[in-house]
């Protein structure tokens, strides 16, 4: 019998990533703490819990997909929680982007409860959470990951198996690295062209073509010609991740110099009101600092 899966977490992310999930036959039980979101999947055959323990209680397998650490951490071992109502031998999977040692800490109370836990954070945002291409690098046993991989691929193109518990949150924040470090390339490179006379569309064209294609100016590409900046990934999540990004490179004891740099232009946007952007706002950054808006 396959396993019931529970979903707690309906956001940008989370709904369309369940809503994948039963598009390929799985029994869902959903929760969350707006509970209009849950009900908008009942129509579709889910079963609705009334707190994060009943979801437990109710499922084989539990997957979280949540803001940050504090909500995990809320989730999984306050009151009503989840491992106030977790099966022995079921599987807690965190797709969530939080701390590797906050993953670390509750795989290990997991555990103690005769269950286990994988972290599987995501890259691909709202897009590939629609689309079910998401990029899934998981952290855990072997074998869980293999018993959870019907459900990553239901979600997800490029599922990776990267090693033990924490060691997906490490990727992740390795990828958050890249894609901040990307959005912020390629504003400056669209400013300084558009301001010395080139249609910003054709910046794009042209350095798609070359080795400076990457895939933040196809995702991204309409919300910078546009300014339409609604939010696939908020900027104030980005910065959160950038955060933890510093702190592990702290703890392992790694330079990231413009890592820093760029974690101080996303706060600058979250004090100028625009950290519920999509975190390609950051071009406007730029934009501001150059007195040019692109296209003008």
């Amino acid at each position: 019998m396959a396993d019931t899966v529970g979903f707690i977490g309906l956001g940008i992310m989370g709904k369309p990533m369940a809503k994948n999930l039963m598009d390929a036959g799985h029994e869902l039980v959903v929760f969350n703490r707006t509970r209009e979101k849950a009900e908008e999947l009942a129509g579709d055959g889910a079963t609705v819990a009334g707190s994060p323990r009943e979801v437990a209680e109710r499922s084989d397998v539990v997957i979280t997909m949540l803001p940050d650490s504090p909500q995990v951490e809320e989730v999984l071992t306050g009151e009503d929680g989840v491992l106030e109502g977790i099966k022995e031998g079921a599987l807690v999977v965190d797709m969530s982007t939080i701390s590797p040692v906050v993953t670390e800490g509750l795989a290990a109370k997991v555990k103690e409860k005769g269950a286990s836990m994988l972290d599987a954070p995501v890259s691909g945002g709202d897009v590939g959470a629609i689309e079910g291409t998401l990029s899934i690098m998981v952290g855990g046993s072997e074998g869980d990951f293999e018993r959870a991989r019907p459900l990553f691929e239901a979600m997800g193109k490029t599922v990776t198996h990267v090693g033990g518990n924490g060691t997906g949150q490490v990727v992740k924040a390795a990828n958050q690295i890249v894609v901040a470090l990307t959005i912020e390339a390629v504003s400056e490179a669209l400013v300084l062209g558009s301001k010395g006379g080139v249609a910003p569309e054709k910046i794009l064209d042209v350095l798609s073509g070359g080795l400076a294609g990457n895939k933040v100016m196809e995702v991204k590409r309409e919300k910078m010609l546009t300014h339409s900046f609604d939010p696939g990934f908020r900027i104030e999540l980005h910065h959160k991740d950038l955060g933890i990004a510093l702190v592990a490179g702290r703890e392992y004891g790694v330079t990231l110099p413009v890592t820093a740099l760029v974690d101080q232009m996303l706060q600058e946007l979250r004090m100028r009101g625009r950290g519920d952007r999509d975190h390609s706002a950051l071009l406007t950054l730029i934009e501001d600092s150059s007195g040019h808006e692109i296209g003008s």
